[in-house]
C-alpha cells in the first residue's frame, strides 16, 4: 500500500513540475501559418473535429468545463492558449506532451489547421495571417504518390510528383510522409516519417516479420502532410509480408457459431437443462393426475 501511494506522488510530483515548465514551439513551428483562409465552413468542420477528440480533456471552450487532470488541460478559449501562434497551436496537438497525447498520425494536418479555426473563433481580436506558399492549399489533391519494393533492400520507396505551370510534372520534395500497415483495429505505423529528398522519394524501412494474409499481401496506407498540397492519402497492396493463415471466426467450435460447431458442452448442458425442464413438466403432471384419480376414488367411495 505504501508503495502505491509512493508511486502517485512521483506521478504527481512530474506531472506538477511539467505543468509549471513553459511549452515553447521550435522556432520553425512558432511562424507556421495556415494553408487556407478560415471561414465558416472551416470553423464547422473544425468544432466536429474538436467535439470528437478534444472536448474529452479540454471541455467546451469558453466553460470552463475541462477534465480534473495534473496538470489540468487549459480551456482552448483562454488568454493563455491564444496568445499561442496558430504555428504553435498546430505544433502541439500533432506532437503532444505529458498527458496531451500526439495527433499526427490521427488527426490530418488540414484538419488541425480547421481546430485552429474553430479556436479562433473565440477571439476577437484575432487576425489571420495565411500563408504565402501557392502550392493550392488544401483544396488542390495533385501530388501522385507511388511506391514501389526495392527487394534487395527490404525497402519501400516512395515519390512525390505534382505538375508544375511551368515545368511540367516536378518532384515534391521536403515533404513529410508516413506509411502505415492497415490492421482491424487501426494503422501500424511503418518505421519513422520520412521527408523527400531533392529527387521527391523518400525510403523506409520495413519489418520483416509483419504479417500478411495467407499469401503474405500487405494493405500499406501513404500519407502526405504538406500546407501546400494538403492531405493526400493513397492505399496499395504489395505482397511483401509474412504469409499467414488467419483461421476465420466460424471454423472452431464457439458459442457465436453455427450450431454444428456449438462447444460439445454447451450442447449437452443445453440438452440437459431442456429435457429437465420437460421431466419437471411431466412429474407435475403426473402428480396432478393422480391427485385427481385419488379424489375420484374417495369420491365413489362417499356415494356407495
Amino acid at each position: 500500500m505504501i508503495k502505491r501511494y509512493f508511486t502517485l506522488l512521483i506521478i504527481v510530483l512530474i506531472s506538477m513540475r511539467l505543468s509549471a515548465q513553459v511549452w515553447v514551439a521550435p522556432a520553425e513551428n512558432e511562424t507556421k501559418k495556415s494553408p487556407f483562409a478560415f471561414d465558416d465552413a472551416s470553423r464547422k468542420a473544425g468544432a466536429e473535429i474538436y467535439m470528437t477528440n478534444c472536448k474529452s480533456c479540454h471541455g467546451e471552450p469558453g466553460k470552463n468545463n475541462a477534465v480534473l487532470l495534473v496538470p489540468p488541460p487549459p480551456d482552448m478559449s483562454s488568454v493563455k492558449v491564444q496568445a499561442n501562434s496558430d504555428g504553435a497551436i498546430q505544433y502541439k496537438i500533432a506532437v503532444g506532451r505529458g498527458l496531451m497525447p500526439s495527433f499526427k498520425n490521427t488527426i490530418p494536418s488540414t484538419d488541425v489547421w480547421k481546430v485552429i479555426s474553430f479556436l479562433r473563433s473565440f477571439n476577437d481580436k484575432y487576425v489571420q495571417e495565411v500563408s504565402k506558399n501557392d502550392g493550392g492549399g488544401a483544396s488542390v489533391p495533385n501530388v501522385k504518390i507511388k511506391l514501389n519494393w526495392l527487394k534487395e533492400s527490404g525497402q519501400i520507396q516512395i515519390s512525390l510528383t505534382a505538375p508544375s505551370k511551368e515545368k511540367g510534372i516536378q518532384p515534391v520534395s521536403a515533404a513529410e510522409v508516413k506509411i502505415f500497415a492497415k490492421r482491424y483495429f487501426g494503422n501500424l505505423p511503418v518505421d519513422e516519417p520520412r521527408n523527400t529528398d531533392a529527387l521527391g522519394k523518400a525510403v523506409f524501412n520495413f519489418p520483416k516479420d509483419l504479417p500478411g494474409d495467407s499469401i503474405g499481401s500487405v494493405q500499406l496506407l501513404a500519407v502526405l502532410s504538406n500546407d501546400a498540397f494538403g492531405d493526400v492519402k493513397v492505399d496499395t497492396t504489395m505482397s511483401i509480408g509474412v504469409p499467414t493463415y488467419r483461421a476465420p471466426l466460424n471454423e472452431q467450435r464457439a458459442m457465436w457459431n453455427v450450431v454444428s460447431k456449438t462447444p460439445i458442452w454447451l450442447l449437452l448442458a443445453y440438452t440437459i437443462a431442456v429435457l429437465g425442464a420437460w421431466g419437471f413438466i411431466i412429474y407435475v403432471f403426473l402428480q396432478i393426475r393422480a391427485i385427481s384419480k385419488e379424489g375420484s376414488g374417495k369420491d365413489t367411495e362417499s356415494a356407495a
